[in-house]
C-alpha cells in the first residue's frame, strides 16, 4: 500500500525556549495519528537560520527517526527558509507539505484536521478569523493588526480568504513545485500572502479550516515594523499589478 508522505517544515531563529517541548508534542501527535491511519506518513524538518542560542543542537539532541534538520549559514528571514524546505523535499518525493510555527502557537493535536482536507486540495490554510477558529493571549492592538491586515490584503487582492498571513497550511507536491519555479521573493509574513495569491492566480483548490492560536509564552516574537512593511509594500505592488492587466485585457 503506497502511503501519502508528509513533511512538516519548521523554520526556526533562536527557538532554544520552545522547540525541545514542541517536538515533543509534535512527536506524541503524529504517534497517536499515525497509529489510527496506516495510509500516511510524516516527518519532520527544521530549518534553522544557525541560531546563535543553540536551537539547532537541541533539536538535533531530541530528534527521532522521522526528523530531519536544515541548518542554513544566516538568518535570510520566513520565506527563504521555507523554500529551502520545500526544495529538500521535493528532492526527496514528498507528496504534501505542512507549514507549522515552532513557538507554540499551533497545536500539534490540529494536524489531523488539516490533513484530512489535503487530499481534496491544493491548499489547505489553518485560519483563526473563522467561525470555529480563536485566537488565545493576544491583546487587542495585536488582533486588530492580523484582522486589519489580512482584511486590507484580501480587498487589495480580490482574495476570499480570512487568514492569508496563517503560517499554519497544508501544500500540494504540484503547488509547491509551481512556486519554486515561479520564484516567489517574498521574505517575511508576506510570503505566505504571496503563495495565496499564486495559488489562486493558476485555479488552485484552496480551503480554510479553523484553528486554535496561542501566542508564545517563551522567546520572542519575530515579527518587525520591517516585516510588516515589506508585506504592506508588496501588497501594494501585486494590487497594482492586477489592475494594469485587468486594464490591458479590455
Amino acid at each position: 500500500m503506497m502511503k501519502n508522505r508528509y513533511l512538516i517544515c519548521l523554520p526556526t531563529y533562536n527557538e532554544a525556549a520552545n522547540i525541545v517541548d514542541f517536538l515533543e508534542q509534535l512527536e506524541l501527535s503524529i504517534e497517536l495519528f499515525g497509529n489510527e491511519n496506516s495510509g500516511i506518513e510524516i516527518d519532520i524538518l527544521n530549518i534553522d537560520d544557525n541560531s546563535p542560542d543553540g536551537t539547532a543542537n537541541l533539536a538535533r539532541n531530541c530528534a527521532t527517526g522521522n526528523f530531519h534538520q536544515i541548518v542554513r549559514e544566516k538568518k535570510e528571514g520566513l520565506g527563504p527558509a521555507y523554500l529551502a524546505g520545500f526544495s529538500w523535499g521535493l528532492d526527496r518525493g514528498y507528496d504534501f507539505f505542512i507549514e507549522m510555527d515552532a513557538d507554540g502557537s499551533h497545536h500539534p493535536d490540529e494536524l489531523p484536521l488539516l490533513i484530512s482536507q489535503s487530499e481534496s486540495f491544493d491548499l489547505v490554510i489553518g485560519t483563526r478569523w473563522m467561525q470555529g477558529g480563536s485566537v488565545h493571549n493576544w491583546p487587542l492592538h495585536r488582533r486588530l493588526i492580523s484582522k486589519l491586515g489580512t482584511t486590507y490584503a484580501a480587498k487589495a487582492l480580490k482574495l476570499p480568504f480570512k487568514d492569508l498571513t496563517s503560517g499554519f497550511r497544508i501544500i500540494d507536491r504540484e503547488l509547491i513545485q509551481y512556486l519554486l519555479d515561479l520564484g516567489i521573493t517574498s521574505k517575511g509574513y508576506g510570503f505566505q500572502i504571496e503563495m495565496v495569491l499564486r495559488a489562486r492566480q493558476i485555479g488552485a483548490a484552496i480551503t480554510q479550516v479553523p484553528i486554535t492560536f496561542t501566542e508564545r509564552t517563551k522567546g520572542r516574537s519575530k515579527m518587525t515594523s520591517k516585516i510588516a512593511w515589506e508585506a504592506f509594500l508588496g501588497i501594494s505592488r501585486w494590487s497594482l499589478t492586477q489592475r494594469l492587466h485587468s486594464i490591458y485585457r479590455r
